[in-house]
């Protein structure tokens, strides 16, 4: 079951020599994460050896804040032209007609984060390949995340049961499970993302090394400098 892979998992990390942990705060709907996902994924292959990386979902757009693009977020209708400026990262054509112009899709971060909550108990040392999929999926392909037969292609490119994986996400504990990550994320005053905390093993405090974008030379800086 779930839950037998997630002990199992746990039991596993448990009996491990401490690491040092880096921890990216990230919402699937944030473009800016979006635009940062190539720097992280330079930072993971460079540092897979020395770091455990956890990603943990923010729940940016919930509660008064969820709504169609053009009436909570109309300004990603340009907003997203200064992330390929400035990152680099470009915004699918699909994304820009399917989802940008006819601005109806509802912002809601409660599905991907569950999508997300739900890849974790499978294959936690994917987490953060998925993260980024899940955004490549929305940000380039145009899919709609609010639907949650739409994740089946993801499902199967990760090698999961479509059909348990896609069951999963209207599963309430899972529900409840993402809640309470994106509530750990607002109890550590975590007020935009793309966030990036590093914890050095035998330190209990946590380092923040990136608030917002930042370029892979500046992170690898303070990576340095940290540990």
């Amino acid at each position: 079951s779930t839950d037998t892979r997630n002990t199992k998992h746990k039991t596993q990390n448990s009996n491990k020599v401490p690491q040092h942990r880096l921890i990216y705060l990230y919402d699937a709907l944030c473009g800016w994460c979006y635009g940062f996902s190539p720097v992280l994924q330079r930072v993971h292959e460079q540092y897979k050896d020395t770091l455990q990386f956890e990603v943990l979902s923010g729940g940016m757009m919930m509660g008064a804040r969820v709504g169609s693009i053009n009436e909570v977020a109309p300004f990603i209708k340009t907003a997203y032209k200064q992330v390929e400026e400035t990152t680099g990262t470009k915004f699918g054509e699909a994304y820009i007609e399917h989802i940008l112009k006819p601005g109806t899709t509802i912002l809601s971060s409660e599905l991907p984060g569950i999508a997300l909550t739900v890849f974790r108990h499978y294959q936690p040392e994917r987490v953060f390949e998925f993260a980024h999929a899940l955004q490549k999926m929305h940000y380039f392909d145009g899919v709609d995340l609010n639907l949650p037969e739409n994740y089946r292609s993801l499902a199967e490119q990760f090698g999961i049961p479509a059909d348990e994986y896609v069951e999963a996400l209207t599963k309430e504990e899972n529900r409840y499970e993402t809640m309470q990550e994106f509530q750990t994320v607002a109890n550590w005053g975590i007020g935009g993302f793309p966030t990036v905390l590093l914890k050095p093993a035998h330190d209990e405090q946590y380092f923040m090394i990136a608030r917002g974008y930042t370029p892979f030379e500046r992170l690898e800086e303070v990576i340095g400098k940290v540990l």
